[in-house]
């Protein structure tokens, strides 16, 4: 508290030896130090009576909660001290270079995503051709069976072209033959056959 030094000190007492005598210089310490032990006694009731008064009105209480509250951590103080860190280290140099590395990242991603997309098309491509050119193959084996089994179902259907109109001819008719009559659920249209059979 007060910068007293030793030689300081020393100064005092030679001047209190020569102003008070070697006689009377022992009582004057004596009653110097009960007064600094009074002073320092009263100076420590004072604060403890202090002490006494704040924890009875709670003022401890909300003064700790006050330094709680005041603390960097509970009001985020950190996270800002970073932030401005990492404001005071930003290198604008390799901010570039980062960005550049990302949208060539993004360029490459891209461009596989495109490739992948493209190999997946020709995939899908190559199956639907190969089952539209599955069904083509079976759809005629059964069409030859068809044929093949029922003949007498494609002779009840009329036929898809007429006949074509009899032109006078100057040759002699030939001679028919007696039609023989089958018996058939339904009139089937006469044929003229010009040829001998």
């Amino acid at each position: 508290m007060f910068d007293i030094g030793f030689t300081e000190l020393l100064l005092i007492g030679v001047v209190a030896l020569i102003v008070v005598g070697p006689k009377d210089l022992p009582g004057m310490f004596r009653t110097l130090g009960r007064f600094t032990a009074r002073a320092r006694q009263m100076g420590r009731e004072f604060t403890q009576a202090m002490n006494d008064a704040a924890d009875e009105s709670g003022a401890k209480d909300i003064a700790s909660t006050l330094k709680s509250a005041t603390s960097p951590k509970s009001m985020g103080l950190d996270a800002l001290n970073k932030a401005a860190d990492g404001f005071e280290k930003w290198d604008p140099a390799k901010a570039r270079r980062d960005q550049k590395e990302t949208d060539a990242a993004l360029k490459a991603k891209e461009a596989e995503e495109r490739a992948k997309l493209a190999e997946d098309t020709a995939k899908a491509a190559e199956k639907i051709s190969a089952a539209s050119a599955k069904p083509k193959v079976a759809s005629k084996a059964p069409a030859a069976k068809a044929k093949d089994a029922k003949p007498a179902a494609k002779a009840k259907k009329p036929a898809a072209k007429k006949p074509a109109a009899k032109k006078p001819t100057a040759k002699k008719p030939a001679a028919k033959k007696p039609a023989v009559k089958k018996p058939a659920t339904k009139a089937k249209p006469k044929s003229t056959d010009t040829s001998d059979a």
